[in-house]
């Protein structure tokens, strides 16, 4: 008897690195996922991660979906604060959750939002000058890699977007600079093809505060009176400062999930405002780097309905948006949450163990350390069906598709589901 044989799939784009890496080679064996050529660690676990629930449960017995839907309904029908969370999720999943949220007048915040809020707050409050992925491949001349191991986050990072075989206005790629501030690459993948390595400024995490604010006033035209700032000379950041003015095209990238340090906003700002300073006398521009796994498509998608891009409360019946006091977790530990939303349909992470009764809605393969109310595993976008995201510079909405056929139901559905037995009822 003959096997039929793995479907292959050309120039797959991916939904959980942030960079939107759209030329992956992956083989599907009926629920099995290999990706064979162009992967990284990051892109394998995100397909690769078996289907082991494919059954919606009820306090951990198996139920029928509608039995799921009409629990998860009922559950929110008897809130008074009901809190939706998680959020790794393509765009249309994103809007049928806003939609249930509002009718249910909850909150919505991402599990995330942490680190995208240390850029956010500084773009609403001063501004920045940003470029895209794009941008960075065909002009970049010199790179600063600010306070983070971008090889670790986002392995395909210089492969795709530095170290390039070719750009549209044929500048020499071998000789870009790369230097980091901070912490050394993990790996060799900042080397230039020629073998030089980045240039590597090495400072203790909780140094960066100092050390961005000391580029910024540099950046400015100040002269600074200490002689090193963070362990690092000032004689070589302001080298650093001099590269970069002396550069045609030059960007400062950063991580903020990598910047896990109070006030961590306050050095994007610093940083924002060293971008703005140069461009007095060059062309300089931010990269913030991040969106694994659909944390800025939900964060866009909620930009676009409501104003806000996350932590946002219905509660009086409209939308309203607060960074400090709509944060889920200060919400679940305050005691005022009485029903618990977890939406993930690409990562796997499972949510934050509560009291609270729990729904789930999500990815396949997720292990609870307390077995949620209800828990619905519903199909991954990219994989189990077509979908869109956004990656990590805003500007490019990257379609995703069906690579298999499971009996997995999409969130959207799931949601929208939910939405109809609430007005039902």
């Amino acid at each position: 008897m003959n096997e039929t044989p793995p479907s292959v799939f050309d120039n797959v784009p991916s939904p959980f690195c942030g960079i939107a890496s759209d030329d992956l080679r992956i083989a599907v064996d009926g629920l099995d996922v290999r990706v064979l050529e162009n992967g990284d660690a990051v892109t394998r676990a995100g397909f690769e991660l078996p289907v082991t629930d494919s059954t919606p449960r009820i306090d951990g017995q198996p139920a029928s979906l509608e039995q799921a839907i009409q629990r998860a309904a009922g559950l929110l029908k008897g809130s008074h604060l009901p809190v939706f969370s998680g959020f790794g999720t393509d765009v249309n999943e994103t809007r049928t959750a806003l939609s249930l949220i509002e009718r249910c007048r909850g909150v919505f915040d991402q599990a995330k939002a942490d680190a995208g809020l240390r850029n956010l707050l500084v773009l609403s409050d001063s501004g920045w000058m940003t470029t895209t992925l794009a941008e960075v491949k065909n002009r970049v001349e010199v790179l600063v890699v600010f306070g983070a191991d971008i090889e670790t986050a986002f392995p395909r990072f210089f492969e795709r977007f530095i170290w390039v075989d070719e750009t549209l206005f044929g500048g020499d790629v071998s000789q870009r600079e790369i230097i980091f501030i901070g912490q050394a690459p993990s790996g060799n993948a900042a080397t230039s093809p020629d073998g030089r390595p980045p240039k590597i400024l090495p400072c203790p995490a909780t140094a960066l505060p100092q050390v961005a604010a000391a580029l910024s006033a540099l950046a400015g035209g100040a002269r600074l009176q200490a002689e090193t700032v963070g362990g690092i000379a000032v004689s070589q950041l302001q080298a650093v400062i001099d590269r970069l003015k002396a550069a045609q095209y030059s960007v400062v990238t950063w991580a903020a999930g990598q910047l896990d340090f109070d006030h961590a906003e306050l050095t994007v700002q610093q940083l924002c405002k060293a971008v703005v300073a140069l461009n007095k006398e060059t062309r300089c521009a931010g990269l913030p780097l991040g969106g694994q796994n659909g944390d800025r498509t939900a964060s866009q998608v909620a930009a676009w309905i409501t104003g806000y891009p996350t932590r946002i409360s219905y509660a009086r019946g409209y939308p309203e948006y607060d960074p400090v006091h709509h944060d889920a977790g200060k919400l679940l530990a305050s005691g005022e949450v009485d029903a618990f939303v977890w939406v993930s349909s690409l990562s796997a992470d499972p949510p934050p163990a509560t009291e609270v009764p729990t729904v789930v809605i999500g990815r396949s393969g997720m292990c609870f350390e307390h077995e949620p109310a209800v828990f619905i595993p519903v199909g991954v976008p990219g994989i189990d069906f077509a979908g869109h995201m956004y990656r990590c510079d805003n500007v490019v909405a990257l379609p995703l598709y069906q690579l298999r056929q499971s009996d997995l139901p999409r969130a959207a559905q799931v949601l929208k589901a939910i939405e109809q037995a609430l007005e039902a009822g």
